[in-house]
């Protein structure tokens, strides 16, 4: 008989009511039976919507993990908080799912590494665009290698006017960055994912605060309010790695440019190329002439796909309970997203002294 995993909640905003709670409170062997917020009535709220009978509330963290009967936590705060929850929630016995991206820090994403290994216990990070159908199906076309050698790549991730103006996004000392750090980390973890590349050697980045200055601007959620606005509007990587390959990184909350796409990539090999901009699209080499192919998905091509119903959301949370009722790897390791936050980090650091950053071991960085 497969064991009911009980499951708490800290952080009751936006990705715990939009993604996780959701659903987790569809899986059938999940119990979520505790809640916490430091807006206590968050918490109150989801306990009623989405708890067991008898769930328990928590303001603080460090009571929720003092229940030795809770096995998993889900960490969904801001972004200055997930490292120090993360580490005392596996330090305490439980397993963790902490929300992208993995740490303001490589430092503090390291703590997090290092946590999970003394513990024994699994972590994983949320970067649910693993899960949609066209990532699923290009995964296993780079697994196979029909795309040869991937040398050179773009990861995609701009909106033209998209800028989160509730909670803390604006906020640089809660988040550590803005579009970079919040949906550039979505796509440069897809794109490394794709090449099954985490060996980086140098990074160059340039970060802007150009339309973020701009008074009742043209916004999807409204307009910001350029004093609050301390985070980069856009920013830019060039990453090179060891091996010799290249990635190009865009992010961007607020950019006049016509060619939006967010959570993407394009790769490019010795054997073939494929894309995520319109659909999904190969192209390549045959009997002497070139091709371009658009797939179709449907749920029988997708790997781990059920059903028609089951969003990437759905499929994230369904996976990583897997690995704790079987004992597997989770889909997101901790030392892939680790990369990710090492190469972020880079890029801000290179913006802020116009120079090169490079990697003389995965633990360092070093300017010149």
């Amino acid at each position: 008989m497969t064991r009911t995993v009980k499951v708490a909640i800290v952080g009751c905003g936006g990705i715990a009511n939009g993604k996780h709670m959701p659903s987790l409170s569809k899986l059938k062997h999940v119990e979520l039976v505790a809640f916490c917020d430091v807006l206590i009535e968050r918490a109150e709220k989801a306990a009623v919507k989405y708890g067991v009978s008898g769930a328990k509330v928590y303001e603080d963290y460090r009571e929720l993990l003092q229940d030795e009967t809770i096995d998993v936590v889900h960490v969904l705060t801001p972004n200055d908080s997930h490292a120090e929850i993360t580490v005392a929630a596996l330090d305490s016995g439980k397993h963790v799912m902490c929300e992208k991206p993995m740490a303001k820090t490589s430092a503090e994403a390291q703590t997090m590494v290092e946590a999970a290994k003394r513990s024994g216990k699994k972590l994983t990070i949320g970067y649910n665009n693993r899960f949609r159908p066209d990532s699923q199906h290009l995964h296993q076309v780079c697994e196979r290698g029909d795309l040869g050698e991937i040398y050179f790549a773009k990861a995609h991730a701009i909106r033209r006017r998209a800028v989160p103006t509730w909670g803390v996004f604006l906020d640089e000392e809660k988040q550590g960055g803005g579009p970079l750090i919040d949906i550039g980390t979505h796509a440069l973890d897809l794109t490394l994912w794709m090449m099954n590349n985490y060996t980086p050697k140098s990074v160059m980045g340039n970060t802007y605060h150009k339309l973020s200055q701009k008074k009742n601007a043209a916004n999807a959620w409204g307009p910001w309010d350029p004093d609050k606005f301390t985070v980069e509007d856009s920013a830019f990587g060039f990453i090179t790695m060891e091996n010799g390959a290249t990635i190009v990184l865009e992010a961007s909350w607020a950019l006049n440019s016509l060619d939006e796409d967010e959570a993407k990539c394009s790769l490019s090999g010795t054997e073939g190329g494929a894309d995520m901009k319109d659909g999904l699209r190969f192209n390549g080499e045959s009997f002497g002439k070139l091709y371009t192919t658009n797939i179709e998905l449907g749920a029988g091509g997708v790997a781990f796909y059920d059903g028609d119903s089951e969003s990437d959301a759905d499929l994230e949370a369904r996976l990583w309970i897997d690995t704790i009722i079987h004992d597997t790897e989770p889909v997101v390791k901790p030392e892939q997203a680790f990369v990710v936050t090492q190469i972020l980090e880079a890029i801000y650091e290179s913006a802020k002294t116009g120079k090169a950053v490079y990697f003389q071991e995965k633990s360092s960085l070093v300017t010149n």
